[in-house]
């Protein structure tokens, strides 16, 4: 939306676009977590060594997974209060650029 003077309006500016993800990407996702995890136990059941070997790589592939877990919630978490900075830095500046008048006579 442009105004008669040339300028963006500052609603204009204000959009923000931000990718989704849809419920193909997350049902692929799910999927595809569930075989490697089926494809590993599957790996360590048929393993030829005694159970304790076999509790000790299960263990390790339990332990790998909730670290996963654990990692891509702190990912997630930083990348989300970045975005909430952002947003509020980009409000400021919004609301500068929409009081700023630059044909005001300067006091």
């Amino acid at each position: 939306m442009v105004r008669s003077s040339g300028w963006p309006h500052p609603r204009a500016m204000a959009l923000n676009v931000t990718p989704h993800q849809t419920a193909g990407f997350y049902a692929q996702a799910a999927i595809s977590f569930g075989a490697s995890v089926l494809g590993v136990l599957t790996g360590i059941v048929y393993l030829p060594v005694d159970g304790w070997m076999r509790g000790f790589l299960a263990l390790g592939l339990l332990y790998v997974v909730t670290s996963t877990f654990t990692l891509a919630k702190c990912v997630r978490d930083q990348h989300e209060s970045s975005q909430v900075v952002h947003r509020v830095d980009e409000a400021r500046l919004e609301r500068f650029l929409a009081e700023h008048d630059p044909f005001a006579a300067r006091t």
